[in-house]
């Protein structure tokens, strides 16, 4: 499984779980927002040049 996939994986969970626990409406909603928000967050602060390395590495890891 690919490491954003492990993210969705992840965020699917944490929702799952804040909705099925008894935990108030909007609680639950901040919880799930940040959840699929993080890895969004953490890649926008990366530099230009990180970025661009995070992008071949995983057109590597897709290509082969």
């Amino acid at each position: 499984m690919s490491p954003l996939g492990k993210y969705y994986v992840g965020a699917a969970v944490v929702a799952v779980l804040v909705f099925i626990l008894p935990v108030p409406s909007l609680l639950a909603w901040l919880i799930t927002i940040g959840a699929l928000g993080a890895p969004i967050v953490a890649y926008f602060m990366l530099d230009e040049s990180q970025r661009a390395r995070l992008r071949r590495i995983r057109r590597r890891q897709i290509g082969g």
